[in-house]
């Protein structure tokens, strides 16, 4: 197996574990996330919200993973998108990162809230509303509003390179701009964030990832394409 293909391999690999770990995240932060005893239940499912934290950690990393990776097969067609790239996919990483702060902080609270036994429970809701809004923004920013950035410019450079066949590519594109189209919406309050149409935006960005992940699994990048391209540059080089 050649490097491209394990290259690809791991890539695919990568987008399939983010996609994973995220909705695990999500879901085990459902007891210091939702419902009005969230400073009790927080801490009685700590083991839970911890989970989810490292859930979320997995899915930075995987995020800095298909950035790093990625980022040689970009910048053969535009290095200069792959540059942003790179540098927007690590925002998007820092930004669910303070999202995890916020969630962990939010258990501390919670901690902090049962053994006051009888607390000031107007001080602990207020610290609660402000970290809970935290992670909402974070998670409205990070994993809606960058990646559709992010999956705009991969997109943009697979469909013109054709390092992949272009109908994924085209469904990325469509992807991302709805993607961010559902994060200006959720920003300005016309539609909430966990939601059927917040859903129905995210749903063919989500399935850009799964089918870009299964195609690179198993047949990689487009080697024909990435001799065109090298060819090119090395013309281009030389020429000037």
């Amino acid at each position: 197996m050649n490097s491209n293909k394990k290259a690809a391999k791991i890539v695919g690999s990568l987008f399939i574990l983010a996609s994973v770990t995220a909705v695990i995240g999500l879901y085990l932060y459902n007891p210091i996330l939702n419902g009005p005893d969230y400073l009790i239940n927080g801490s009685e499912h700590a083991n839970q919200v911890i989970t989810g934290a490292l859930m979320e950690l997995i899915l930075v990393v995987s995020v800095v993973g298909t950035a790093t990776i990625l980022f040689p097969f970009l910048r053969k067609y535009n290095e200069t998108i792959a540059l942003w790239h790179v540098c927007f996919r690590f925002l998007e990483a820092i930004i669910i990162t303070i999202g995890v702060i916020s969630v962990l902080s939010l258990l501390t609270l919670s901690r902090e809230y049962v053994a006051a036994g009888a607390p000031d429970i107007a001080s602990f809701q207020a610290s609660g509303v402000l970290l809970k809004a935290t992670h909402d923004w974070t998670f409205l920013l990070g994993p809606n509003f960058m990646l559709g950035i992010n999956t705009m410019m991969y997109s943009y450079i697979f469909f013109k390179s054709k390092l992949v066949p272009r109908f994924i590519a085209i469904l990325g594109m469509a992807g991302a701009t709805l993607i961010f189209l559902a994060a200006l919406l959720e920003m300005f309050g016309v539609i909430q964030q966990i939601s059927v149409w917040g859903a129905i935006l995210a749903l063919p960005v989500a399935a850009n990832e799964m089918i870009l992940a299964v195609w690179l699994i198993f047949k990689g990048f487009n080697e024909s394409a990435l001799a065109t391209i090298s060819t090119k540059k090395k013309t281009f080089g030389s020429s000037t």
